[in-house]
């Protein structure tokens, strides 16, 4: 069955049957997502929900390096450097793009192939088969840029086995497929080298149970993972209540991995910690995913309004030198009142989503 381009650029676009596939095609840029692409995106798979030519949605990323690295931070920067709206129609467009996807009637199947990170977590957490290879590194590593996981992936995290999500949420660590199935991030491991005959396998597909009886002829299980056996220091360390208890519990853990993970945290923004531990707890309370974009909508905004977002992307990204001057500096100093801040209602910028 042939293949035909819809739309080529950013994001190319095509159809194989009732196949239609939406490929993020910056890879240079290992597809980081601009706000053009969530747009194109979003078009196209509105108006597939419509078409009943269409089946089957397959989500990919162009090149072997990722699907997706997370949003262009250097257009997040200049935006905010000269006060341009970018950021706030940047995240309103991709959070309903991640929704939409979520609740999606027709069946999503996402390759998180390589890369997989910020918004690429996004466009690939709530979709209905989220396949996963052995290059497959997921990770949410925002603290460290002074910002905290965003695009509702502190819903799934507050419901990963124990304190794990808690872990990963603060650290920003990469995981493979194992433990991204294991956290409940990722669906179905297929090797790396299968992939290419996934369109035409699922080109007459059109229910949730055809497609994932089709990916479960091609799976084989995933290299072991190692979360699983790291339990029991993660749970200890990561349970606690404050940001403080946590590094406590882990300069006094025997376990080298915990004295590992708090030299990590030690470099990282002691407010985005903040709020990202509290992020993520208050995410196990909400009992729908759109509470956890809601929420994560106000802390952006203030993020981008503020110092540390800002100078993270500028450590990592403008000038390269990782030597990032987080303000305040230190635990002791970041307040209850200044994390109290960035989950206060945004009033008339309140995320809103259709229906």
């Amino acid at each position: 069955m042939s293949e035909t381009i819809l739309r080529d650029g950013d994001v190319l676009v095509r159809e194989r049957g009732a196949l239609r596939r939406l490929t993020l095609n910056r890879p240079k840029a290992l597809n980081a997502l601009t706000l053009d692409m969530t747009v194109t995106m979003t078009e196209y798979l509105r108006a597939w929900a419509k078409d009943d030519s269409a089946g089957t949605i397959l989500i990919d990323g162009a090149g072997e390096r990722g699907l997706c690295a997370g949003g262009d931070l250097r257009a997040l920067y200049d935006a905010a450097k000269s006060s341009d709206p970018l950021p706030q129609n940047f995240w309103a467009t991709e959070y309903r793009l991640n929704v939409l996807i979520a609740h999606y009637r027709k069946p999503v199947v996402v390759i998180m192939d390589g890369t997989v990170m910020g918004g690429g977590v996004g466009i690939s957490a709530y979709a209905a088969h989220r396949v996963v290879t052995e290059r497959s590194a997921i990770a949410m590593p925002e603290a460290g840029i002074g910002y905290f996981p965003d695009v509702g992936a502190s819903y799934l995290l507050a419901r990963a086995p124990g304190s794990l999500g808690t872990h990963l949420a603060l650290t920003g660590e990469r995981i493979g497929a194992a433990d991204g199935i294991y956290c409940g991030l990722a669906d179905i491991h297929i090797a790396a080298d299968k992939l290419a005959e996934i369109p035409s396998l699922l080109a007459d597909c059109r229910t949730r149970e055809e497609v994932q009886a089709r990916l479960a002829r091609m799976s084989t299980p995933p290299a072991s993972g190692k979360l699983s056996a790291a339990r029991a220091w993660i749970d200890a360390c990561y349970s606690a209540d404050a940001v403080e208890e946590i590094f406590a519990r882990q300069r006094a853990s025997s376990s080298e991995a915990a004295h590992a993970a708090l030299a990590a945290l030690q470099r990282m923004s002691p407010t985005a910690l903040k709020i990202t531990l509290r992020n993520v707890r208050a995410a196990l309370s909400f009992n729908e995913i759109e509470q956890s974009f809601r929420q994560d909508y106000r802390i952006s905004l203030k993020c981008i309004a503020g110092h540390d977002f800002i100078e993270g992307i500028r450590a990592v990204i403008v000038d390269k030198d990782r030597n990032p001057a987080w303000r305040p500096d230190r635990l002791e100093d970041v307040t209850p009142a200044m994390i109290d801040a960035y989950f206060k209602t945004v009033d008339d910028l309140e995320l809103k989503f259709d229906g």
